[in-house]
């Protein structure tokens, strides 16, 4: 699901026609994605498109924080980019960067090339004075496409590859020129989507800070010494776990335990 509005006040709007109808656009994929048969029974789970729908409402009236619980109940269900990029928006308003922050990454981990949630993602980090998290060339390499797109295409290249090299043996196929092309061509294919592969593995690993003044400690325990204090919205990578703490390691290279309960993966809980 592909969303296009809810922008904060003063976020760039790369696609001004697309953010004009979104609102339409996303009330109208939350409806053709509710299940057929009629109304749900009273007392019933409420479904995926009634808690959108519900969602997009309290936005529209201001309503930020009751949007922002209906949104992330609909994330429940059905994990989605517009889903998350709509928590987003309504988190930032209700005045919480850090967990709007990871929302909106969330949105952009699920679809990497939608504009508005990269333009919202520029706009919270320059306002809050935060850095872009480092990534590495095969991570940003792996931020071109969604992460469930890599392995199809690892896959597929690989088994053309192979069919091309060993199917006119099986069945006796004179070999041709492009029976050879299809295989190098097939093996290149896999071989360049590996360090994407990887990128999105070590990319599943960064998190964020969802609490202002998140204390990165030296052990992981409750009384350890506070190296320093984190602003709600940085981004950091995990190195390991114990208990209910994470270490992690920030773009400044500054590394120490935070507790879990405030700091959260952004591929998943």
């Amino acid at each position: 699901m592909n969303a296009a509005g809810f922008q904060p006040p003063g976020v760039p709007r790369p696609r001004p026609g697309l953010f004009a109808g979104g609102l339409l656009l996303l009330a109208l994929t939350g409806s053709v994605l509710a299940a057929p048969g009629g109304p749900a029974p009273a007392g019933a789970p409420a479904s995926f498109s009634e808690l959108f729908d519900q969602g997009t409402r309290s936005y529209l009236a201001a309503g930020y924080k009751q949007a922002a619980e209906l949104f992330r109940q609909a994330a429940a269900l059905q994990p989605a980019s517009g889903v998350f990029h709509n928590l987003g928006n309504a988190e930032y308003m209700a005045g919480r960067v850090g967990p709007a922050i990871l929302a909106w990454e969330r949105a952009h981990w699920l679809a990497p090339y939608f504009d508005n949630t990269r333009a919202n993602l520029r706009f919270a980090r320059k306002k809050a004075q935060l850095d872009e998290p480092g990534l590495a060339w095969y991570e940003i390499c792996s931020t071109w496409l969604p992460p469930n797109a890599w392995p199809w295409i690892a896959g597929v290249s690989l088994w053309l590859a192979v069919g091309m090299v060993m199917l006119p043996g099986i069945f006796h196929w004179p070999k041709s020129d492009w029976h050879q092309g299809l295989a190098a061509a097939g093996f290149a294919v896999f071989l360049l989507t590996l360090p994407a592969l990887g990128g999105v593995i070590s990319r599943s690993e960064l998190g964020v800070v969802l609490e202002k003044e998140t204390r990165l400690r030296l052990t992981p325990t409750q009384d350890a010494q506070t190296l320093t204090r984190l602003p709600a919205g940085e981004i950091g990578r995990v190195e390991r776990r114990r208990g209910h703490y994470y270490y992690v390691r920030l773009a400044s290279d500054a590394a120490g335990w935070v507790d879990a309960a405030r700091f959260s993966l952004i591929c998943r809980e």
